[in-house]
């Protein structure tokens, strides 16, 4: 029996009443209620007497927000503010996202991860566990959804830079999925978060006696396998129009469920697709601050890994669509693991660094760095003179000031992109790489970093956060019920947030600030849907005005009106 469901004209319709009304954190809106709905629901006298606006509420829990300690306390309050009341917590978080975004996802995120089992309080998202697939769909449907638009789905096998958390990956997909709603409007009621509970190899979480997740090392291959393939059945059929965002999946399955997937549904995995988008927006802007044409750059990657093979991809992608042979294109990239240059006769390569490996011949006489066992980054860089230089490595520190002031002896603009988050995981800081390239370096990170004064000029440092892509991924394949996303819908995505900045003023920023970020959103999804009718792969036909049709979609925190029932 239904309890609570939204009627064709946006109205909650329920059966709740009393307290039952107060827990449930979308119908829930405590002194906001009035006073004929505290009648109607049976909730007269469980709340405060005065009757307050949605905005005087968010003055108050914003006055609370500021007055705690640190950046976890402060995501332990938001937290707490989404469990009681969701439209309160997306109206906060919206009329303060530049401030708020890096405490509900990276960097604070990471320390709420970190603790999810001592800090838990209340469950969030669907949970489940490899040792029970026969649960799968039971859970799915005890959501009480009947149609998605999305589900945000991690086996937390490769959290940020913080690598394998267990059960405590819920926060990361429901971080997630918060930004698609505070960023690109995406409906948090017709929207999922999934913790796919393979079990864990970290064994603190596995001694720890409050740790809440299978306490057990994570599965073989073949038992992945079986659970994600009966999973990803499950949601096709439940949900055939919910697009399925891979969130931090596991190094060695990422780029395979991706693969495997990817022409079978609607399928998107934000640390390789996202990544790659965002970082294209960043090198598209490089492009038309250096007056090269992103074909003629030379690019080193740092860190081949999801992320890194992830970035390659996308910009060999453009690089194809400039005019580039697949292996004029190979030829542009140098790709470094934790063994050094990726070279094609190294074993155990993905497909994915394959495609980025060097022909051992052509380094043959390259030094060797004792530390890695092979060519490291140093040498690299002394030898390609690289114009873009990526990190993806969460290697602190790793653009050294020697390794930098090499690359920009040959570079008039050289373009460092230290992509690793948190913050203390990034590769350099950009106000080094100012100081180290004498304000010629362009910079964009992966973490936040307020602006840079060197020489007189105030250099803004973009953040290439994947937010500025995936929130719009999401509003455009929902604003042209798309059925598959394709690659020119993740390049439309990159160019339309590189047309959105203006690098011609000395110290100007390469991606657009998080302050538009909802602005950004918008063109992003117009920019996806279009690519996607002109794909061929929407179901709906396309909008006379394209933003107005894609504005009205967005999803907007106000109050609903409720009718008992």
């Amino acid at each position: 029996m239904r309890l609570l469901w939204l009627d064709e004209d946006g109205r909650w319709r329920t059966k709740l009443r009393g307290r039952h009304v107060l827990s449930d954190p979308r119908l829930n809106r405590g002194t906001a209620f009035s006073y004929t709905e505290r009648h109607e629901l049976g909730i007269t006298g469980l709340v405060p007497p005065a009757h307050v606006t949605l905005d005087q509420q968010v003055a108050r829990v914003y006055a609370q927000y500021q007055r705690q300690p640190d950046d976890i306390a402060k995501n332990v309050l938001l937290t707490e503010v989404h469990d009681r009341n969701e439209v309160l917590f997306y109206r906060l978080l919206i009329s303060y996202l530049p401030e708020m975004l890096p405490i509900v996802y990276t960097p604070a995120i990471s320390q709420a991860i970190k603790s999810y089992s001592h800090e838990y309080r209340r469950p969030r998202g669907v949970y489940l566990s490899v040792d029970h697939p026969d649960l799968i769909e039971e859970s799915l449907c005890a959501t009480g959804m009947d149609d998605l638009d999305l589900i945000v789905a991690t086996d937390a096998g490769a959290i940020l830079g913080i690598g394998d958390w267990g059960v405590g990956g819920m926060r990361i997909a429901v971080g997630k999925l918060a930004v698609y709603v505070a960023a690109g409007g995406i409906d948090p009621d017709r929207s999922i978060a999934v913790m796919l509970d393979v079990g864990t190899d970290r064994q603190s979480l596995l001694d720890d006696p409050l740790y809440m997740g299978n306490r057990h090392p994570r599965v073989s291959a073949e038992e992945y396998d079986r659970f994600l393939d009966a999973f990803v059945n499950t949601v096709s059929r439940l949900f055939p129009h919910a697009m399925l965002h891979w969130e931090d999946i596991g190094l060695s399955n990422a780029r395979r469920l991706l693969d495997r997937y990817r022409d079978k549904m609607l399928t998107f995995n934000d640390d390789i697709q996202g990544t790659g988008a965002v970082n294209l927006a960043a090198a598209l802007a490089a492009v038309k601050a250096t007056g090269t044409s992103l074909r003629d750059h030379r690019i080193v990657i740092y860190g081949a890994g999801t992320a890194g093979t992830g970035i390659a991809d996308q910009l060999r992608s453009q690089m194809l669509a400039d005019g580039l042979s697949e292996e004029q294109a190979r030829a542009r990239f140098w790709a470094l693991d934790k063994f050094g240059l990726v070279t094609a006769d190294m074993d155990g390569l993905s497909e994915a660094q394959r495609r980025c490996a060097r022909d051992p011949a052509e380094v043959a006489d390259w030094r060797h760095d004792s530390e890695v066992a092979g060519i490291g980054l140093a040498e690299v860089v002394a030898r390609v003179h690289p114009t873009i230089l990526i990190g993806t490595s969460t290697r602190s520190g790793a653009f050294t000031e020697a390794i930098v002031r090499q690359m920009a002896a040959h570079v008039r603009r050289p373009v460092i992109l230290p992509m690793s988050n948190p913050t203390e995981l990034a590769e350099a800081r950009p106000a080094d790489l100012i100081r180290w390239t004498e304000g010629r370096a362009l910079v964009a990170t992966g973490s936040p970093f307020g602006p840079v004064d060197y020489d007189g000029v105030r250099y803004e440092i973009g953040q290439a956060n994947n937010a500025l892509v995936f929130p719009g991924i999401g509003l455009g394949v929902v604003a042209s019920r798309a059925w598959r996303v394709t690659d020119h819908m993740l390049s439309a995505a990159a160019h339309a947030v590189a047309e959105l900045t203006d690098t011609s003023a000395p110290g100007s920023c390469l991606l657009p600030p998080v302050e538009k970020l909802r602005q950004t959103s918008l063109a992003v999804a117009a920019a996806v849907a279009r690519a996607a009718w002109d794909d061929g792969v929407a179901r709906a036909g396309p909008a006379p005005d394209l933003i107005v049709h894609v504005r009205q979609l967005m999803w907007q925190p106000v109050y609903r009106p409720i009718v008992p029932e």
